[in-house]
């Protein structure tokens, strides 16, 4: 991989050189589809700046980050139109999957992860989002933020389990009785263990993508996002879709923060990056559960 094609940044702990990592994040700064507050492009920076105020010890997993090998390539330069970025980070992720390295993105907008799952080709994905995302274009462009979902359903993903939405079109309802939908008020109910119970045994031996959108989370919690959404999930709940899926997917973006608040919104995106990348290097190197 050309190296220079990046900007350099720099997320916390993350100082192993690329040839010798086996996690590789990387940053999408692009909010070109957005369709209501634009500055999810400064996302992927909040989130690098948020990361030095942890510890490098993630307790959760036990796991020094410090002693995980973790390279942070920096951001790609993306073009104008979504498709395009699509393109790009496809073939990012297609490089890193080719060179072994366990691919993290950094949004951005949520068309980002189009283009990982094209790369990754999984059997299952997993979604925490505001909103279906299932239209099949909006603005004129099938390569939207709000087509997401749709996209990696016509990539022929079609395990796909959605966790959070609370909006969407009545076209896009229509269209989520092909797949599997826990809205925020089903996650209230029934608690959020329980669905990710299910989860994981619909997912078992298969290949798994999680696409984290930061709206999944009420606004009123974490207001930094381009399309927030009141009566979300909560924090606590983002965390336990993380600590349970880490260990199984193949793939993993965070995507979505729009830092125009006092910092919560990237300050979760950070920690749930790090237990994340602890998590799963917990399951590789040391083995057992991951909780």
């Amino acid at each position: 991989m050309d190296l220079d094609q990046f900007t350099r940044s720099h997320f916390a702990d993350a100082s192993a050189a690329y040839e010798d990592a086996a996690y590789v994040i990387f940053g999408v700064p692009y909010d070109g589809t957005t369709s209501f507050r634009p500055g999810t492009r400064f996302g992927p920076r909040a989130i690098r700046e948020l990361s030095f105020n942890f510890e490098s010890y993630e307790p959760a997993a036990g796991i020094d980050l410090a002693d995980v090998p973790l390279a942070d390539i920096g951001d790609i330069e993306p073009a104008r139109l979504p498709d395009l970025v699509a393109l790009q980070v496809r073939e990012v992720v297609a490089d890193l999957a080719r060179d072994g390295k366990f691919p993290i993105l950094l949004g951005g907008e949520h068309t980002v992860t189009i283009g990982a799952v094209e790369a990754l080709a999984p059997d299952c994905f997993v979604v925490c989002d505001a909103h279906l995302d299932l239209r099949d274009e909006l603005y004129e462009t099938p390569y939207s933020h709000g087509c997401v979902s749709r996209r990696v359903y016509d990539a022929g993903v079609t395990n796909i389990f959605i966790i959070g939405a609370r909006s969407g079109c009545a076209e896009q309802y229509a269209f989520a009785g092909r797949v599997t939908l826990y809205t925020a008020d089903e996650v209230r109910g029934r608690g959020i263990t329980a669905i990710l119970r299910e989860i994981v045994a619909a997912t078992a031996g298969k290949r798994t993508y999680l696409s984290i959108d930061a709206d999944a989370v009420d606004c009123c919690e974490t207001p930094g996002v381009g399309t927030p959404e009141p009566f979300g999930i909560s924090t606590y709940d983002l965390r336990e879709v993380v600590r349970t899926l880490a260990p199984q997917v193949v793939g993993f973006d965070y995507v979505e923060v729009c830092p125009i608040d006092a910092g919560q919104t990237a300050a979760v995106a950070a920690k749930l990056i790090r237990e994340f990348i602890a998590l799963r290097w917990k399951k590789e190197v040391v083995g057992g559960d991951q909780t």
